[in-house]
């Protein structure tokens, strides 16, 4: 099977595998369901690895977005050309994003904005360093986490900008996680419903004379409702390891299972349970218990006990066929989140062999700046 090692005795478990020729699969049917690698802005919070963000730029990909001023260094250290923190600085955040433009000149950094003090500080920092920062109005049309809904107040903050030094208004941010239909088409239904005080917005943005803005969309469920609107760039995170979460939910979505967490049968405790060496500790616990690893290389997925921080506890219909020392292969439910716990991951060829390790290193909240 693809995802299993052939060395796989000299690597300690839990581990992080990942397949860089299937990740390069998902990066090529990223861009056949954009058309057009130009309107990529992919989201790096997924694997925050400067060989991955490479590996984009080597297909012609060079605007992304991150989360964490820590993935901004990492993209600018690897070459990218244009980043944009889909996040809003505030308190230090404000000086590490203005210290970060400082050091990369040559890269188009940006950021988002919903508040009007903040957008101040940020000009105030930004011109006392002579910096440009772009930045992106966020848009609540829906999700309820952040930004500001898509009207009066949207509109005057954005012309707000234009007055302010240092900062280059550059559009409208509009993450609709939200939108998470598993029927393909009532997703579609949703999305354009969602969107239409958007589109609202973006006329109102034209007709006051601030020019045309750009439209940074969506994530991975709605990554392809979004490509069907031509004047938008794309935004998919979970698209370059994949994971079972979205693959049940986007079955629509052709992208391959990229990253494997490797486990080991710690302890055969009696009767039909068994330990496995993958707590919370080695895939994400931001899952249902019975959701977070679905395993590969048993068909039926085990009844889940209990979930500790180095421990998994299941029950097996086959105790007896089940040996302590065995390995286990199981795909994270949320890998974003279980990529974020392992420092490095192992890099797997085509031959099955684990050949480097790849250091997590955006995993840190703070590289440099």
């Amino acid at each position: 099977m693809w995802y299993q090692l052939q060395n796989r005795d000299q690597i300690d478990t839990p581990a992080l595998l990942i397949y860089p020729e299937r990740a390069q699969q998902n990066i090529d049917t990223m861009i056949n369901v954009a058309g057009d690698k130009n309107r990529l802005r992919p989201h790096v919070k997924t694997h925050k690895m400067a060989e991955i963000a490479r590996m984009h730029l080597q297909a012609g990909i060079n605007k992304f977005k991150c989360a964490t001023i820590a993935e901004a260094e990492m993209l600018a250290g690897a070459g990218a050309a244009d980043i944009l923190l889909a996040y809003q600085p505030v308190g230090p955040r404000v000086d590490r994003l203005v210290a970060l433009a400082k050091a990369y000149p040559d890269v188009a950094i940006g950021c988002l904005l919903d508040d009007p003090t903040v957008a101040y500080q940020l000009s105030v920092k930004a011109q006392a360093a002579d910096v440009t920062i772009n930045v992106w109005i966020d848009i609540n049309n829906g999700m309820n986490r952040s930004g500001i809904v898509p009207g009066d107040g949207a509109l005057a903050l954005y012309g707000t900008l234009f007055d302010m030094p240092g900062l280059n208004p550059k559009g409208l941010h509009v993450y609709d996680g939200h939108i998470r239909n598993p029927d393909f088409d009532q997703r579609v239904i949703d999305g354009n419903k969602d969107y239409a005080a958007v589109e609202e917005l973006i006329q109102r943005i034209k007709d006051a004379g601030l020019g045309t803005p750009n439209i940074v969309a969506g994530g991975s469920p709605s990554f392809p409702v979004n490509a069907k609107r031509p004047e938008v760039d794309l935004s998919p995170g979970t698209y370059i390891f994949w994971d079972a979460g979205y693959s049940d939910l986007c079955p629509e979505l052709d992208f391959q299972f990229a990253a494997v967490v490797m486990t080991r049968v710690l302890s055969k405790p009696g009767g039909n349970v068994i330990c496995l060496d993958v707590g919370s500790k080695g895939t994400a616990p931001d899952k249902m218990l019975g959701e977070r690893i679905r395993f590969l290389n048993h068909p039926i997925q085990p009844k889940f006990v209990s979930q500790s921080e180095e421990h998994l506890v299941i029950e097996v219909e086959n105790p007896d066929e089940i040996t302590v020392g065995d390995v286990w292969y199981g795909v994270p439910g949320h890998v974003c989140t279980t990529v974020n716990l392992y420092q490095e991951a192992n890099v797997v060829s085509a031959e099955g062999e684990v050949t480097a390790q790849w250091k997590v290193v955006a995993r840190d909240r703070r590289i440099t700046y």
